[in-house]
């Protein structure tokens, strides 16, 4: 999948990876549990990014950036989420309308602060 991936993707692109894994994985906690992205997409976005000469550590680094931060108490695949909003008397539709811009916002923060660190490359 990795190799298919590699060839589909533009060269100048490939570079980028790291970064739209960061910006992208919050969004994707809505999409997918944390077990099925951490076992099932992310070692073939790790793999692709190899095939650009991009280490694997760190496509690892920028998915957390998003998805075990800040997607984590928005997910609704995520049973704390449930948890969360039961006790504190919110519907989890009136939640996620609330938190996505804050919990997007936070991330494309650290995204920034991970760039100009060095933890992820652009």
């Amino acid at each position: 999948m990795a190799e298919a991936l590699v060839s589909v993707v533009p060269d100048s692109f490939g570079g980028h990876l790291p970064a739209l894994v960061a910006i992208t994985g919050m969004p994707l906690s809505l999409a997918f549990t944390p077990d099925a992205y951490s076992f099932g997409v992310l070692p073939v976005l790790a793999h692709t990014a190899e095939g650009f000469g991009i280490e694997q550590a760190e496509v690892a680094r920028a998915a957390i950036l998003g998805r075990m931060t800040t997607g984590f108490p928005l997910s609704p695949l995520t049973a704390s989420t449930f948890i969360l909003v039961g006790m504190s008397g919110v519907q989890l539709g009136e939640h996620q309308r609330f938190i996505f811009r804050w919990a997007f916002a936070t991330t494309l923060v650290m995204t920034a602060v991970a760039l100009l660190t060095g933890a992820i490359s652009l």
